[in-house]
C-alpha cells in the first residue's frame, strides 16, 4: 500500500492494450523511442514469454487513461503507424487490442470489490448459522487476511490485477473458508467428547488431527497451481499466481489464525467474568 500502491490492470484503470507480434526478437527501448517520437510517451511495455519461458517476440503495449493526453485517445492505427516509421526491417502483427473506457474499469472495479464482499459477508451468515457468529467472524478474518496477503504479494512483485486475478482470489476465498470449516468441525466434535478439557488443548488436538488432511489436499492442489504458474503460459500468470501464493497462506492461516481466535475469545470472555465456553456437537450414537 505504501511502496507503489496495487497494481490494477486495464480491466480497472481503463485504457488500450495492444498485443503485438514480431518477426524477431524487438529492443523494447526502441518500441518505447518510436511511441514517444509519436506523442505516445511514459507508456508500459513489456514482453510476452511462451509456455516454455522462451521469448515469444511479442510485446504488448498498455497505454492507461492515466497517461499523457496524446495517449488518451490513440488507437491501433496510431501505434501501427509508429511501429512502420521505426521498425522497417522486423515484420509485425498486430495481434489483438483491448479497449476499456474509464467509466467501465470503474465500474469492473466496483463490482469486483463488491463481488469480494458478498462473498465475506454469505459465508460469515452460514458459519453463524452452522456453528456460532465467533466461528463465522473468525473464519472471514483468517480469509480476509488471506485475500490481504495475496493482494500484497502482487504489489511486490509489481503484478497487475485483472478480472482473471479477480476469479482467482474469490476462489481462494471458497477454498481457505472450507479448510477452516474442517478444523472448526473436528473442535466442535472435540468439545462434545472431552468438555473438561482447556480449550486450548482441544483446539491443538483438533488442529494435529485434521493436519494430514490438509496438508495432503493442499499439497495435492499446491502442485497443481504450480504447475499452472510454470508451464501455463502469460495468459494464467495472474491466475495461477494468486493461487499458488494463496494457497499456501490459507492453509496456514486455517492453522494459525481461525482456530487461535477460538482461544483468544474464550480468554476475553473469561477476562469480562461470562461464560466462555463453546457451542459443542453432539456425539454420535
Amino acid at each position: 500500500l505504501f511502496w507503489h500502491g496495487i497494481p490494477r490492470g486495464i480491466d480497472f484503470k481503463g485504457g488500450t492494450e495492444v498485443q503485438v507480434q514480431f518477426a524477431t526478437k524487438p529492443n523494447e527501448d526502441h518500441i518505447r523511442q518510436a511511441l514517444s517520437s509519436a506523442g505516445i510517451k511514459d507508456v508500459p511495455v513489456h514482453a510476452i514469454s511462451d509456455a516454455t519461458g522462451q521469448s515469444a517476440n511479442m510485446e504488448v503495449i498498455s497505454l492507461p487513461q492515466t497517461a499523457s493526453e496524446a495517449a488518451h485517445d490513440v488507437g491501433r492505427q496510431q501505434i501501427e503507424d509508429a511501429l512502420n516509421a521505426n521498425f522497417h526491417d522486423s515484420a509485425f502483427t498486430i495481434q489483438r487490442v483491448d479497449i476499456v473506457g474509464p467509466t467501465a474499469g470503474k465500474q469492473l472495479q466496483k463490482q469486483a470489490w463488491l463481488a469480494t464482499g458478498y462473498s465475506l459477508l454469505g459465508m460469515l451468515v452460514y458459519l453463524w448459522f452452522r456453528f456460532e457468529l465467533i466461528y463465522g467472524v473468525a473464519a472471514v478474518v483468517a480469509v480476509f487476511h488471506d485475500t490481504l496477503i495475496t493482494v500484497g504479494a502482487f504489489s511486490l512483485t509489481n503484478q497487475e490485477i485483472t478480472l482473471t486475478v479477480i476469479a482467482a482470489i474469490l476462489t481462494l476465498i471458497g477454498y481457505s473458508m472450507n479448510d477452516t470449516i474442517v478444523v472448526f468441525d473436528r473442535i466442535r466434535e472435540n468439545l462434545a467428547l472431552s468438555r473438561r478439557e482447556a480449550l486450548t488443548d482441544v483446539v491443538n488436538r483438533s488442529i494435529n488431527q485434521t493436519l494430514s488432511r490438509t496438508v495432503i489436499s493442499s499439497g495435492l492442489t499446491f502442485l497443481t497451481v504450480l504447475s499452472l504458474l510454470l508451464f501455463g503460459g502469460p495468459v494464467l500468470r495472474g491466475f495461477s499466481f494468486a493461487l499458488t501464493v494463496g494457497i499456501v497462506i490459507g492453509t496456514y492461516s486455517s492453522i494459525a489464525v481461525a482456530a487461535p481466535m477460538l482461544v483468544a475469545y474464550q480468554d476475553w470472555r473469561k477476562s469480562r467474568g461470562k461464560v466462555s465456553n463453546l457451542p459443542a456437537k453432539r456425539a454420535r450414537v
